[in-house]
């Protein structure tokens, strides 16, 4: 989830064209919205159906793109930037952009009304990679597989195309991808002497040292409010500990477990050892990269924008290229290392309702090209869906972050029922009660428990 601002600083020249390193600050938290339209009869076939024509089209034609802020500002826009270089290469097309508000939850809910009402606008949006089984179950987005061929998804990294994907059909073309990552002061570990952290348990103790030796004010920062970012690194402890929140076909939940009691009990001793503050119980991605990039925190937990935001003086980060370190995430002690990154990222979907599916299919498909994935990844610091892009030398030797990604594993949300968002309700309020010491770790595995049954026997449409 994020919002970014920009940062600009020189990197390596690619296809002839030098780019601009432009930061990310501020947690990715983006959600598509929907405006107000006249409805049409157009849309697509039926799921299994032939479709005539080409898949996109140069023919001309004006569409509306729904995106929330990413990164930059003014013509730094990258939303602008992106359109910019689509309406060059496609002059026939005008792409007009709807900016969206920033909290995920409010714009899918938007979203959801907008066309679910029968609006024809927006003609394509970006979403969140969790929509896929809610907004292909009710028909508010395209099956982009209907349209394009399987040479068109295997150019994905691996996981991307099966995670956008619900009941064969695929809705969703990736268009970044996020993972969680761990951040550290390298000049602190080394006047402690001490090794970056393969366990948490390692992370705890090194930041309660960190802290007692006056060196920072907090040890370790993460997402621990009552909202979607707390789903995500409860999913990371609890896949840690060997975990899962359901069974393989998303019917029944699988969270009162000694694995869901151990991500718990941990994640709150994070908070009476020290290591964490107590506020961290409010902390979404931004106050937690604020805190971090203050030089206030030894320790964080965020997304893949986070190295640039600490080293950016735009965007509030005091720190210098020198004292920040990115890691693969760490495991519980006796596991193998490397932990697990929770999925994030963004696809490109289509409205069912939308006038121009053919133009909606080029801009889409440009999207996913060399070009624009160059610009998302080189120029403002987003992980590349393409294999080849995030492959490049040139990308990797961009940012130190890029370097990590082929050391990661990675773990998903269950998205995979329409009844996702009531579910992830489930898990967040209850582990967040822990947190706050509202609940014991056991008592909030049992509530999150119930919660969730009650949420995937529900017959409340996904929260439409």
């Amino acid at each position: 989830m994020s919002q970014r601002s920009a940062l600009s600083r020189p990197i390596r020249r690619r296809g002839g064209v030098a780019l601009t390193v432009v930061a990310a600050a501020a947690a990715l938290a983006v959600s598509a919205c929907g405006s107000s339209g006249t409805s049409s009869t157009t849309a697509p076939a039926s799921p299994g159906a032939s479709v005539s024509g080409s898949a996109g089209s140069t023919a001309a034609a004006s569409i509306v793109w729904s995106a929330s802020p990413l990164s930059g500002t003014g013509a730094n826009d990258a939303r602008t930037v992106l359109i910019n270089a689509f309406e060059k290469q496609y002059p026939n097309i005008h792409v007009s952009l709807v900016s969206a508000p920033t909290d995920t939850d409010t714009n899918r809910a938007t979203l959801a009304t907008t066309i679910s009402g029968g609006s024809s606008t927006p003609d394509v949006f970006m979403g969140d990679v969790i929509w896929p089984a809610q907004f292909g179950a009710h028909q508010l987005a395209v099956p982009l597989s209907q349209y394009l061929p399987a040479s068109y998804w295997s150019k994905f990294a691996p996981g991307l195309v099966q995670g956008a994907t619900y009941k064969g059909a695929v809705y969703g073309s990736p268009l970044f991808e996020d993972q969680g990552f761990l951040y550290y002061r390298k000049d602190l570990l080394a006047k402690e002497h001490l090794p970056v952290p393969t366990t948490w348990e390692q992370v705890e103790a090194d930041s309660v040292k960190l802290v007692h030796a006056g060196l920072v004010k907090y040890g370790f920062v993460w997402e621990g409010d009552s909202y979607e970012g707390l789903t995500c690194n409860f999913m990371e402890y609890l896949t840690d500990a060997g975990g899962a929140p359901t069974n393989s076909t998303y019917t029944t939940a699988t969270l009162n477990t000694p694995a869901a009691i151990k991500a718990i009990t941990f994640m709150r001793s994070l908070i009476t050892s020290g290591a964490s503050p107590a506020a961290v119980t409010t902390f979404q991605e931004p106050q937690a990269m604020n805190t971090f990039g203050a030089g206030s925190a030894g320790f964080l937990r965020n997304w893949d924008y986070a190295y640039e935001s600490a080293i950016t003086p735009s965007s509030g980060g005091k720190l210098t290229a020198s004292q920040v370190g990115v890691a693969p995430l760490p495991t519980f002690a006796g596991q193998s290392y490397p932990g697990y990154s929770n999925i994030g990222g963004w696809n490109m979907y289509i409205n069912p309702h939308s006038s121009h599916i053919q133009a909606d299919l080029t801009f889409i498909q440009w999207l996913s090209g060399t070009t624009a994935q160059d610009i998302l990844s080189e120029k403002y610091g987003f992980i590349s869906t393409v294999t080849a892009v995030r492959s490049d030398p040139a990308v990797i030797g961009s940012n130190p972050v890029f370097a990590v990604v082929p050391k990661t594993r990675l773990t998903p949300r269950p998205a995979g029922t329409p009844e996702y968002p009531a579910l992830s309700t489930a898990i967040y309020q209850n582990v967040n009660g822990a947190l706050a010491g509202s609940n014991s770790p056991s008592g909030a595995a049992s509530s999150m428990q119930s919660a969730a049954s009650t949420a995937l026997s529900s017959t409340s449409n996904g929260g439409l």
